[in-house]
């Protein structure tokens, strides 16, 4: 799961325009949300393998999902408006529950379980 969110994180950095494109239009400050997404990404994957930072990365990469779910939905919209294949835009729409499994998939990792 660190990995992955690392990983995620330097390709904010790598193909930061391919990111700034699936931005919805009413977000200011595109590229600048990308690399702060980017640098979120990896010190939330950082923070899942230490101890003592598991819990509050984990809150904070549940919150970083939520927050790019607009993103996942604009991909989505952007495949349909240019007539993407039917194929392409049902990926994009199962992107959303995806997101959603990532959420449950952070929540266990991180130990976010009621005490």
């Amino acid at each position: 799961m660190a990995a992955i969110f690392v990983v995620a994180g330097v390709l904010h950095f790598v193909i930061p325009d391919q990111y700034a494109a699936i931005m919805p239009t009413w977000l200011p400050w595109h590229r600048g949300l990308v690399l702060v997404s980017g640098v979120a990404e990896i010190a939330g994957g950082v923070g899942l393998l230490v101890p003592r930072l598991r819990r509050a990365a984990g809150i904070g990469l549940v919150l970083l999902l939520v927050a790019v779910a607009p993103a996942n939905w604009q991909m989505y919209l952007n495949a349909h408006a240019s007539g993407a294949s039917t194929l392409a835009q049902t990926l994009f729409l199962l992107r959303m529950p995806l997101q959603l499994a990532l959420i449950g998939w952070v929540w266990a990792a991180a130990g976010l379980r009621r005490r």
